[in-house]
């Protein structure tokens, strides 16, 4: 399966900016609770679960993978790309974020494929750089279908 192809509907944005981090989460779970890959609840135990534990999902400076347990409310495997113009800061260090990328999968291992093609997008510094320079929502799609990381 493409990358791509676990992008619901109006899964990949640009938003100017987050009034917080909870605003961020929301806005990187819009498409996945619109296309019933998600419950209200799993967005809530998201936000929950970074208040308790912090934001264990902030992958790099600038990238962030919010997700929470499948049994919390995942209902599909699929994944939303939501780049912020301004960045929006996570816990207590204050941590840059930029890109998030919504994840939900039904169970553990579900997304492993999924998370080794953007293990290698996020680790080449060109690609992740490419997506952070984005001007528009087709310009993150053609990175995402780029053939290199299929």
């Amino acid at each position: 399966m493409r990358l791509i192809d676990f992008f619901p509907n109006s899964a990949i944005s640009i938003k100017s900016s987050a009034k917080d981090w909870q605003q961020a989460i929301d806005f990187s779970m819009e498409a996945l609770l619109n296309n019933d890959y998600v419950t209200e609840g799993y967005v809530d135990a998201i936000k929950q679960s970074t208040q308790i534990n912090g934001p264990y999902y902030v992958l790099c400076p600038y990238v962030a993978m919010p997700h929470a347990r499948p049994e919390l409310g995942a209902i599909k495997t699929g994944l939303t790309l939501t780049l912020l113009k301004d960045e929006v800061h996570f816990g207590d260090d204050h941590q840059p974020v930029r890109l998030l990328i919504g994840l939900a999968a039904i169970d553990p291992d579900a997304h492993i494929g999924v998370i080794q093609i953007l293990s290698e997008l996020l680790s080449e510094e060109e690609s992740l750089q490419a997506l952070l320079d984005a001007q528009s929502e087709q310009q993150l799609v053609d990175i995402l279908t780029s053939s290199e990381f299929q």
